[in-house]
């Protein structure tokens, strides 16, 4: 399958702020406090988190566009279900004990990485449908799925588990002091993956065409974002309120809610996302060194966890914490309370994250390049 630059440049934009988002996660002082509540955050941080949004909906629409791409050029759609069901898996080895280090696995999250292998999964059979019906339904997923919102949760623990994982989020005991936490429901993720999927052919066109289209379909999504916000009718289950300045007024109408990414979270994201997309066509050379991420992106996100959250680790014990302070139970990470950095020095922890990555994301590019023979490479 021939790569596209311009979907590789996007990708690898969204892996580097996805960077970011993690190691406030793992690194910041106010790790706890949520950044989007308007009753203590700052505009900088609500910024800081904000801005991450664009990651989650980015790499499944692209994973669906790319999915796409590789049935075209001839590609076996058993891959599809495969890489679906190694993605699943990788999530609660790999990832989950990136996210936990927790030898006892405690804490088991289905996250991005396992409801993009599901819906490869869903792909691996839906993708047999004309580009027309995969559109209306993902139409039907992304712009209903707000309705659901209206309607409780099945009491029964079956059900409720069920209705989580298609709809949730949800959180589950599963006895022996384990929980289950469902972040990223999979239906309303797979409307996003399915409409990657139907702008497929999109990518076929010639530039200027494509450009023209993705410009449009950006604005679009813009437009209807903003009109939709303005009237607080329908496409997110919280309202925008008038706060003390208009500053914090703008952050409230744009405080759109991404578990499950609702109608305006998909719109602003994706309408953003298109715009990347068009821009991309056309960057400076420097911009090119985005391609290195992008071409490699699971390997970067699985290095990077471990990566950031061992630098947590090493800075809460150089400042002064020791060892038996590390609490590894669920949602804690390791990291002692008031442990951590200031918003400034996030920032730069992130940027060496990203550039020690560089080299390794290369070397990996060019090797898997280089090797084109030897097939499990495919899967990485």
């Amino acid at each position: 399958m021939k790569r596209i630059p311009a979907i590789d440049i996007a990708r690898g934009l969204v892996m580097v702020i996805m960077a970011l988002d993690h190691v406030r996660d793992f690194l910041h002082i106010h790790a706890a406090q949520s950044p989007t509540d308007l009753a203590t955050t700052t505009p900088f941080l609500f910024f800081t988190r904000w801005i991450t949004h664009l990651c989650a909906p980015s790499f499944v629409f692209l994973a669906g566009t790319s999915a796409w791409l590789y049935i075209r050029s001839g590609g076996d759609r058993r891959f599809l279900l495969q890489r679906g069901v190694l993605l699943i898996v990788m999530e609660f080895t790999l990832v989950n004990f990136a996210l936990s280090f927790d030898i006892r696995f405690r804490l088991l999250i289905f996250e991005v990485i396992a409801t993009i292998g599901a819906g490869m999964i869903a792909l691996s059979f839906l993708s047999r449908m004309s580009t027309r019906t995969i559109l209306i339904i993902a139409a039907i997923l992304i712009a209903g799925h707000d309705v659901i919102d209206l309607v409780p949760m099945p009491t029964n623990k079956t059900l409720g588990f069920i209705g989580a994982l298609l709809l949730g989020p949800g959180a589950f005991q599963l006895g022996g002091g384990r929980l289950f936490a469902i972040a990223y429901p999979i239906l309303p993720w797979l409307g996003i993956m399915l409409a990657g999927f139907g702008a497929g052919p999109v990518f076929t066109w010639p530039p200027e065409k494509r450009k023209k289209f993705l410009i449009r379909s950006g604005l679009a999504a813009l437009v209807a974002f903003t009109s939709l916000r303005w009237t607080n009718s329908y496409g997110d289950p919280f309202h925008w309120t008038a706060q003390h300045s208009g500053l914090f007024t703008f952050l409230s109408f744009m405080n759109v809610t991404k578990y499950p990414p609702s109608l305006l979270f998909t719109l602003i994201t994706l309408g953003i996302l298109m715009l990347v997309l068009a821009a991309a066509e056309k960057v400076p050379k420097a911009a090119h060194a985005l391609l290195v991420y992008g071409r490699t992106p699971l390997v970067f996100f699985i290095i990077h966890l471990y990566l950031i959250h061992a630098l947590m680790l090493v800075i809460v014990l150089l400042q002064g914490h020791s060892l038996s302070q590390l609490d590894f139970s669920p949602f804690k990470f390791g990291r002692p309370e008031n442990a951590g950095l200031n918003l400034f020095r996030i920032y730069l922890v992130w940027i060496t994250v990203v550039a020690a990555l560089y080299p390794v994301c290369r070397w990996y590019g060019r090797y898997k390049a280089a090797h084109k023979e030897r097939q499990w490479l495919r899967y990485l």
